[in-house]
């Protein structure tokens, strides 16, 4: 089943939403900044721990409790009844959604359900592009893992088990959000998820529309994640040398940086090194089935390695 329509990405200028609306009246920003009540709202609100804010930060934990202290004593005796800044408030959502789509707190299900009502009031369509973002994955939670528990990585997925009504809803909430012609970060992402969600197998990827989905999140917010991802999405596109090329110059130290490099070597038909960098990523991950599957992923070249011998 075909899901989306070829959409090309059209370059805008990027807008900072705003809304009266009462729901964003504690991600105020005036006086404390964005990463600062990101953090706070997640500790106080959505009950995350600072560990877990400072994982989604890529900071040490020490450094995220200094944050949360110093926004404590910001926003002591404030009254939260003022005019808000919607962009905070869609961070703090995705950050919520992301950290129980890992599967370390199970919070994915409700921050769903408060994009669902944000966009309700904002009628906004970078809210509407998130909104859509979280449907699209969350259709792919239940083949994202083996009934033993590890991992399934997307290419392997059973795309039969993928939630087809979420999908659908995502993709008509992105298309409407997309036909305002105000592109922002949330409806780049999207239109990448509908893209893997367009396609019938792996093969049918169509991975040259997703780099040109990626290069407008880079545009949009110049994330050296994001220039991760789109290192991978190269690889696949235009073969795994244009996806190394891609990676010189990030920081070797990013999450995922050393499985992304052992996947694009192992592409590139180089199984020593993506053996021995598999095994480098496996303690770096930042879940206990991501790093088992980057042990048995080190292991099965390794034997296919002895096997040879």
């Amino acid at each position: 089943m075909r899901y989306v329509s070829t959409v090309n990405p059209k370059p805008v200028r990027a807008k900072v939403w705003t809304t009266p609306s009462s729901s964003t009246s504690c991600a105020r920003t005036r006086r404390w900044t964005p990463a600062s009540a990101v953090a706070l709202i997640l500790r106080a609100v959505g009950g995350l721990t600072t560990r877990q804010i400072a994982a989604a930060y890529l900071v040490p934990e020490a450094t995220m409790a200094q944050r949360i202290s110093r926004a404590k004593r910001t926003v002591s005796g404030v009254r939260f009844n003022q005019v808000g800044d919607l962009g905070t408030v869609l961070r703090v959502l995705y950050l919520v959604f992301n950290e129980g789509y890992s599967g370390d707190v199970d919070l994915a299900a409700e921050a769903i359900r408060l994009t669902r009502q944000l966009v309700g009031k904002t009628r906004d369509e970078e809210a509407a592009g998130l909104l859509a973002l979280m449907l699209l994955h969350h259709a792919r939670r239940p083949a994202r893992t083996a009934p033993d528990g590890s991992l399934v990585p997307l290419a392997d997925q059973d795309r039969g088990r993928w939630n087809t009504h979420l999908i659908v809803e995502g993709v008509d909430v992105l298309q409407s959000a997309l036909a305002r012609d105000r592109l922002g970060e949330y409806q780049a992402q999207a239109a990448i998820a509908a893209l893997h969600a367009d396609a019938r197998t792996a093969e049918e990827t169509d991975w040259v529309q997703i780099v040109e989905w990626y290069d407008e999140v880079v545009r949009l917010t110049d994330s050296p994640v994001a220039r991760l991802n789109r290192a991978v999405a190269v690889g696949e596109a235009d073969g795994p040398r244009a996806g190394l090329a891609a990676l010189d110059g990030l920081d070797r130290t990013l999450p995922r940086h050393t499985a992304v490099l052992a996947y694009l070597h192992e592409r590139d038909g180089d199984p020593v090194t993506a053996a021995r960098l598999y095994a480098e990523a496996a303690p770096l991950a930042s879940s206990l089935p991501e790093r088992d599957h980057l042990t048995r992923q080190a292991a099965r070249l390794n034997a296919q390695l002895r096997g040879r011998g």
